[in-house]
């Protein structure tokens, strides 16, 4: 039951044993909505997904202390083509995008010995109603072989990780053909094998500028099929939520122990959510949602934004092949070593593309979420949540 008292709207949730809530909408919106996401799904090519792989491992590396100034190998030409899609795709939407390098440079890391600039590619397509509030979409540049430190030889990082930049560029050519009330984020991220350092500029510009950053989705290894361990599944993905925020105050922590929140964090929250999405959305495709940060030891993108408590999740394949991450080019014992593109399955890196899409579509066509929630319901048969009123309509088109 809803109720508008002084410009808060009240909702009593009653006990029960499967409690359910129904919200009661416009079926126009819904059916247009649902009929919109689903073509979203549609439009994702495995194909360009392929040529975008196919390019980007053609730099030979894009190691983040490599080349600069060539027009055909290192991490500089991978940059500037990079860009240049981004250029076109908005050039094709009518100037929908924003495009802009963003750089800091680095010096005196464990990774990254000389002062280096480091350059990731970000893409911004504003929000017609609401644009202040933000989605975003991410993947990789660089990438790596065994050493580290190694940024002369071949590193194709075919899987790891030109997937999710490809990923990222194709889900803005197909959502830029829409108009959105938030605005959606495609980053293209510099330096993570050397530190996280695209990440973290990118978070901390959105700190700065007060983005009311709603979800982070980076995409880190989402084109391999073929597992270590033999198993071969393109059925599955992961999804890596933390729990408690890592900027969580004394106070959040008592509050949380007396409203049993410990796996209902912002991040936990968002994963769910593309779990559903997967479920409502993309065909033969079962997301299992990993309650740690990453895998253990282990770190992507999306870990600077929960340091600085924004929900961010990692989307990735489920069976991981180690002789193809972090590996020189070569063969031993019968075994081929190295991330090269004849390791990426394509229909495999599209359909976790589809499900980063139609998630960024549908959070982005939302209204704002709620503000000022309050809770409270003790010693009562039902739960009184209450939130501040929307003050304005929003207009939502599909």
């Amino acid at each position: 039951m809803f109720k508008n008292i002084n410009g808060k709207i009240i909702l009593l949730v009653m006990a029960a044993t499967t409690p359910q809530l129904y919200v009661s909408a416009d079926p126009a919106i819904i059916n247009n909505a649902d009929e919109s996401l689903h073509k979203i799904v549609s439009d994702i090519s495995p194909n360009r997904i392929e040529k975008d792989i196919e390019k980007l491992v053609g730099f030979g590396t894009r190691h983040t202390l490599s080349e600069t100034t060539s027009d055909t190998r290192g991490i500089g030409a991978a940059r500037r083509w990079i860009k240049a899609e981004f250029e076109l795709i908005s050039e094709n939407c009518g100037g929908c995008l924003e495009v802009f390098y963003q750089s800091e440079t680095i010096k005196g890391a464990k990774r990254i010995p000389k002062a280096t600039e480091v350059v990731s590619v970000i893409a911004i397509q504003k929000g017609s109603t609401d644009p202040g509030r933000y989605v975003l979409m991410s993947g990789d540049i660089d990438s790596r072989v065994s050493d580290v430190m190694d940024y002369t030889s071949d590193a194709p990082g075919a899987n790891d990780n030109a997937s999710g930049v490809a990923g990222t560029l194709e889900a803005a050519r197909v959502l830029s053909q829409y108009k959105f009330n938030g605005s959606i984020v495609y980053a293209a991220l510099a330096g993570e094998e050397q530190g996280l350092f695209g990440g973290r500029i990118l978070a901390e510009h959105a700190q700065k500028n007060s983005w009311r950053l709603k979800a982070v989705l980076n995409n880190d290894m989402i084109g391999n099929i073929e597992g270590v361990n033999g198993v071969i599944n393109n059925t599955t993905a992961r999804i890596f939520a933390e729990g408690t925020r890592q900027n969580e105050t004394s106070k959040e922590s008592n509050l949380r122990r007396f409203t049993g929140g410990e796996v209902d964090s912002p991040s936990r929250n968002l994963a769910r959510y593309i779990d559903l999405m997967a479920d409502r959305y993309i065909p033969n495709l079962d997301t299992m949602v990993i309650y740690r940060l990453d895998r253990f030891r282990r770190g992507g993108h999306h870990r600077p934004f929960n340091d600085l408590g924004y929900p961010g999740i990692r989307i990735m394949e489920t069976n991981e092949n180690y002789n193809r991450q972090h590996q020189d080019l070569r063969t031993e014992n019968g075994i081929e070593y190295g991330d090269t593109i004849d390791g990426v399955d394509f229909e495999y890196a599209a359909k976790l593309t589809s499900l980063n899409a139609v998630s960024l579509a549908s959070m982005a066509w939302a209204p704002p979420p709620p503000s000022k929630v309050q809770i409270a319901g003790a010693v009562l048969p039902h739960t009184t949540l209450s939130w501040a009123a929307i003050n304005k309509q929003q207009n939502l088109s599909f």
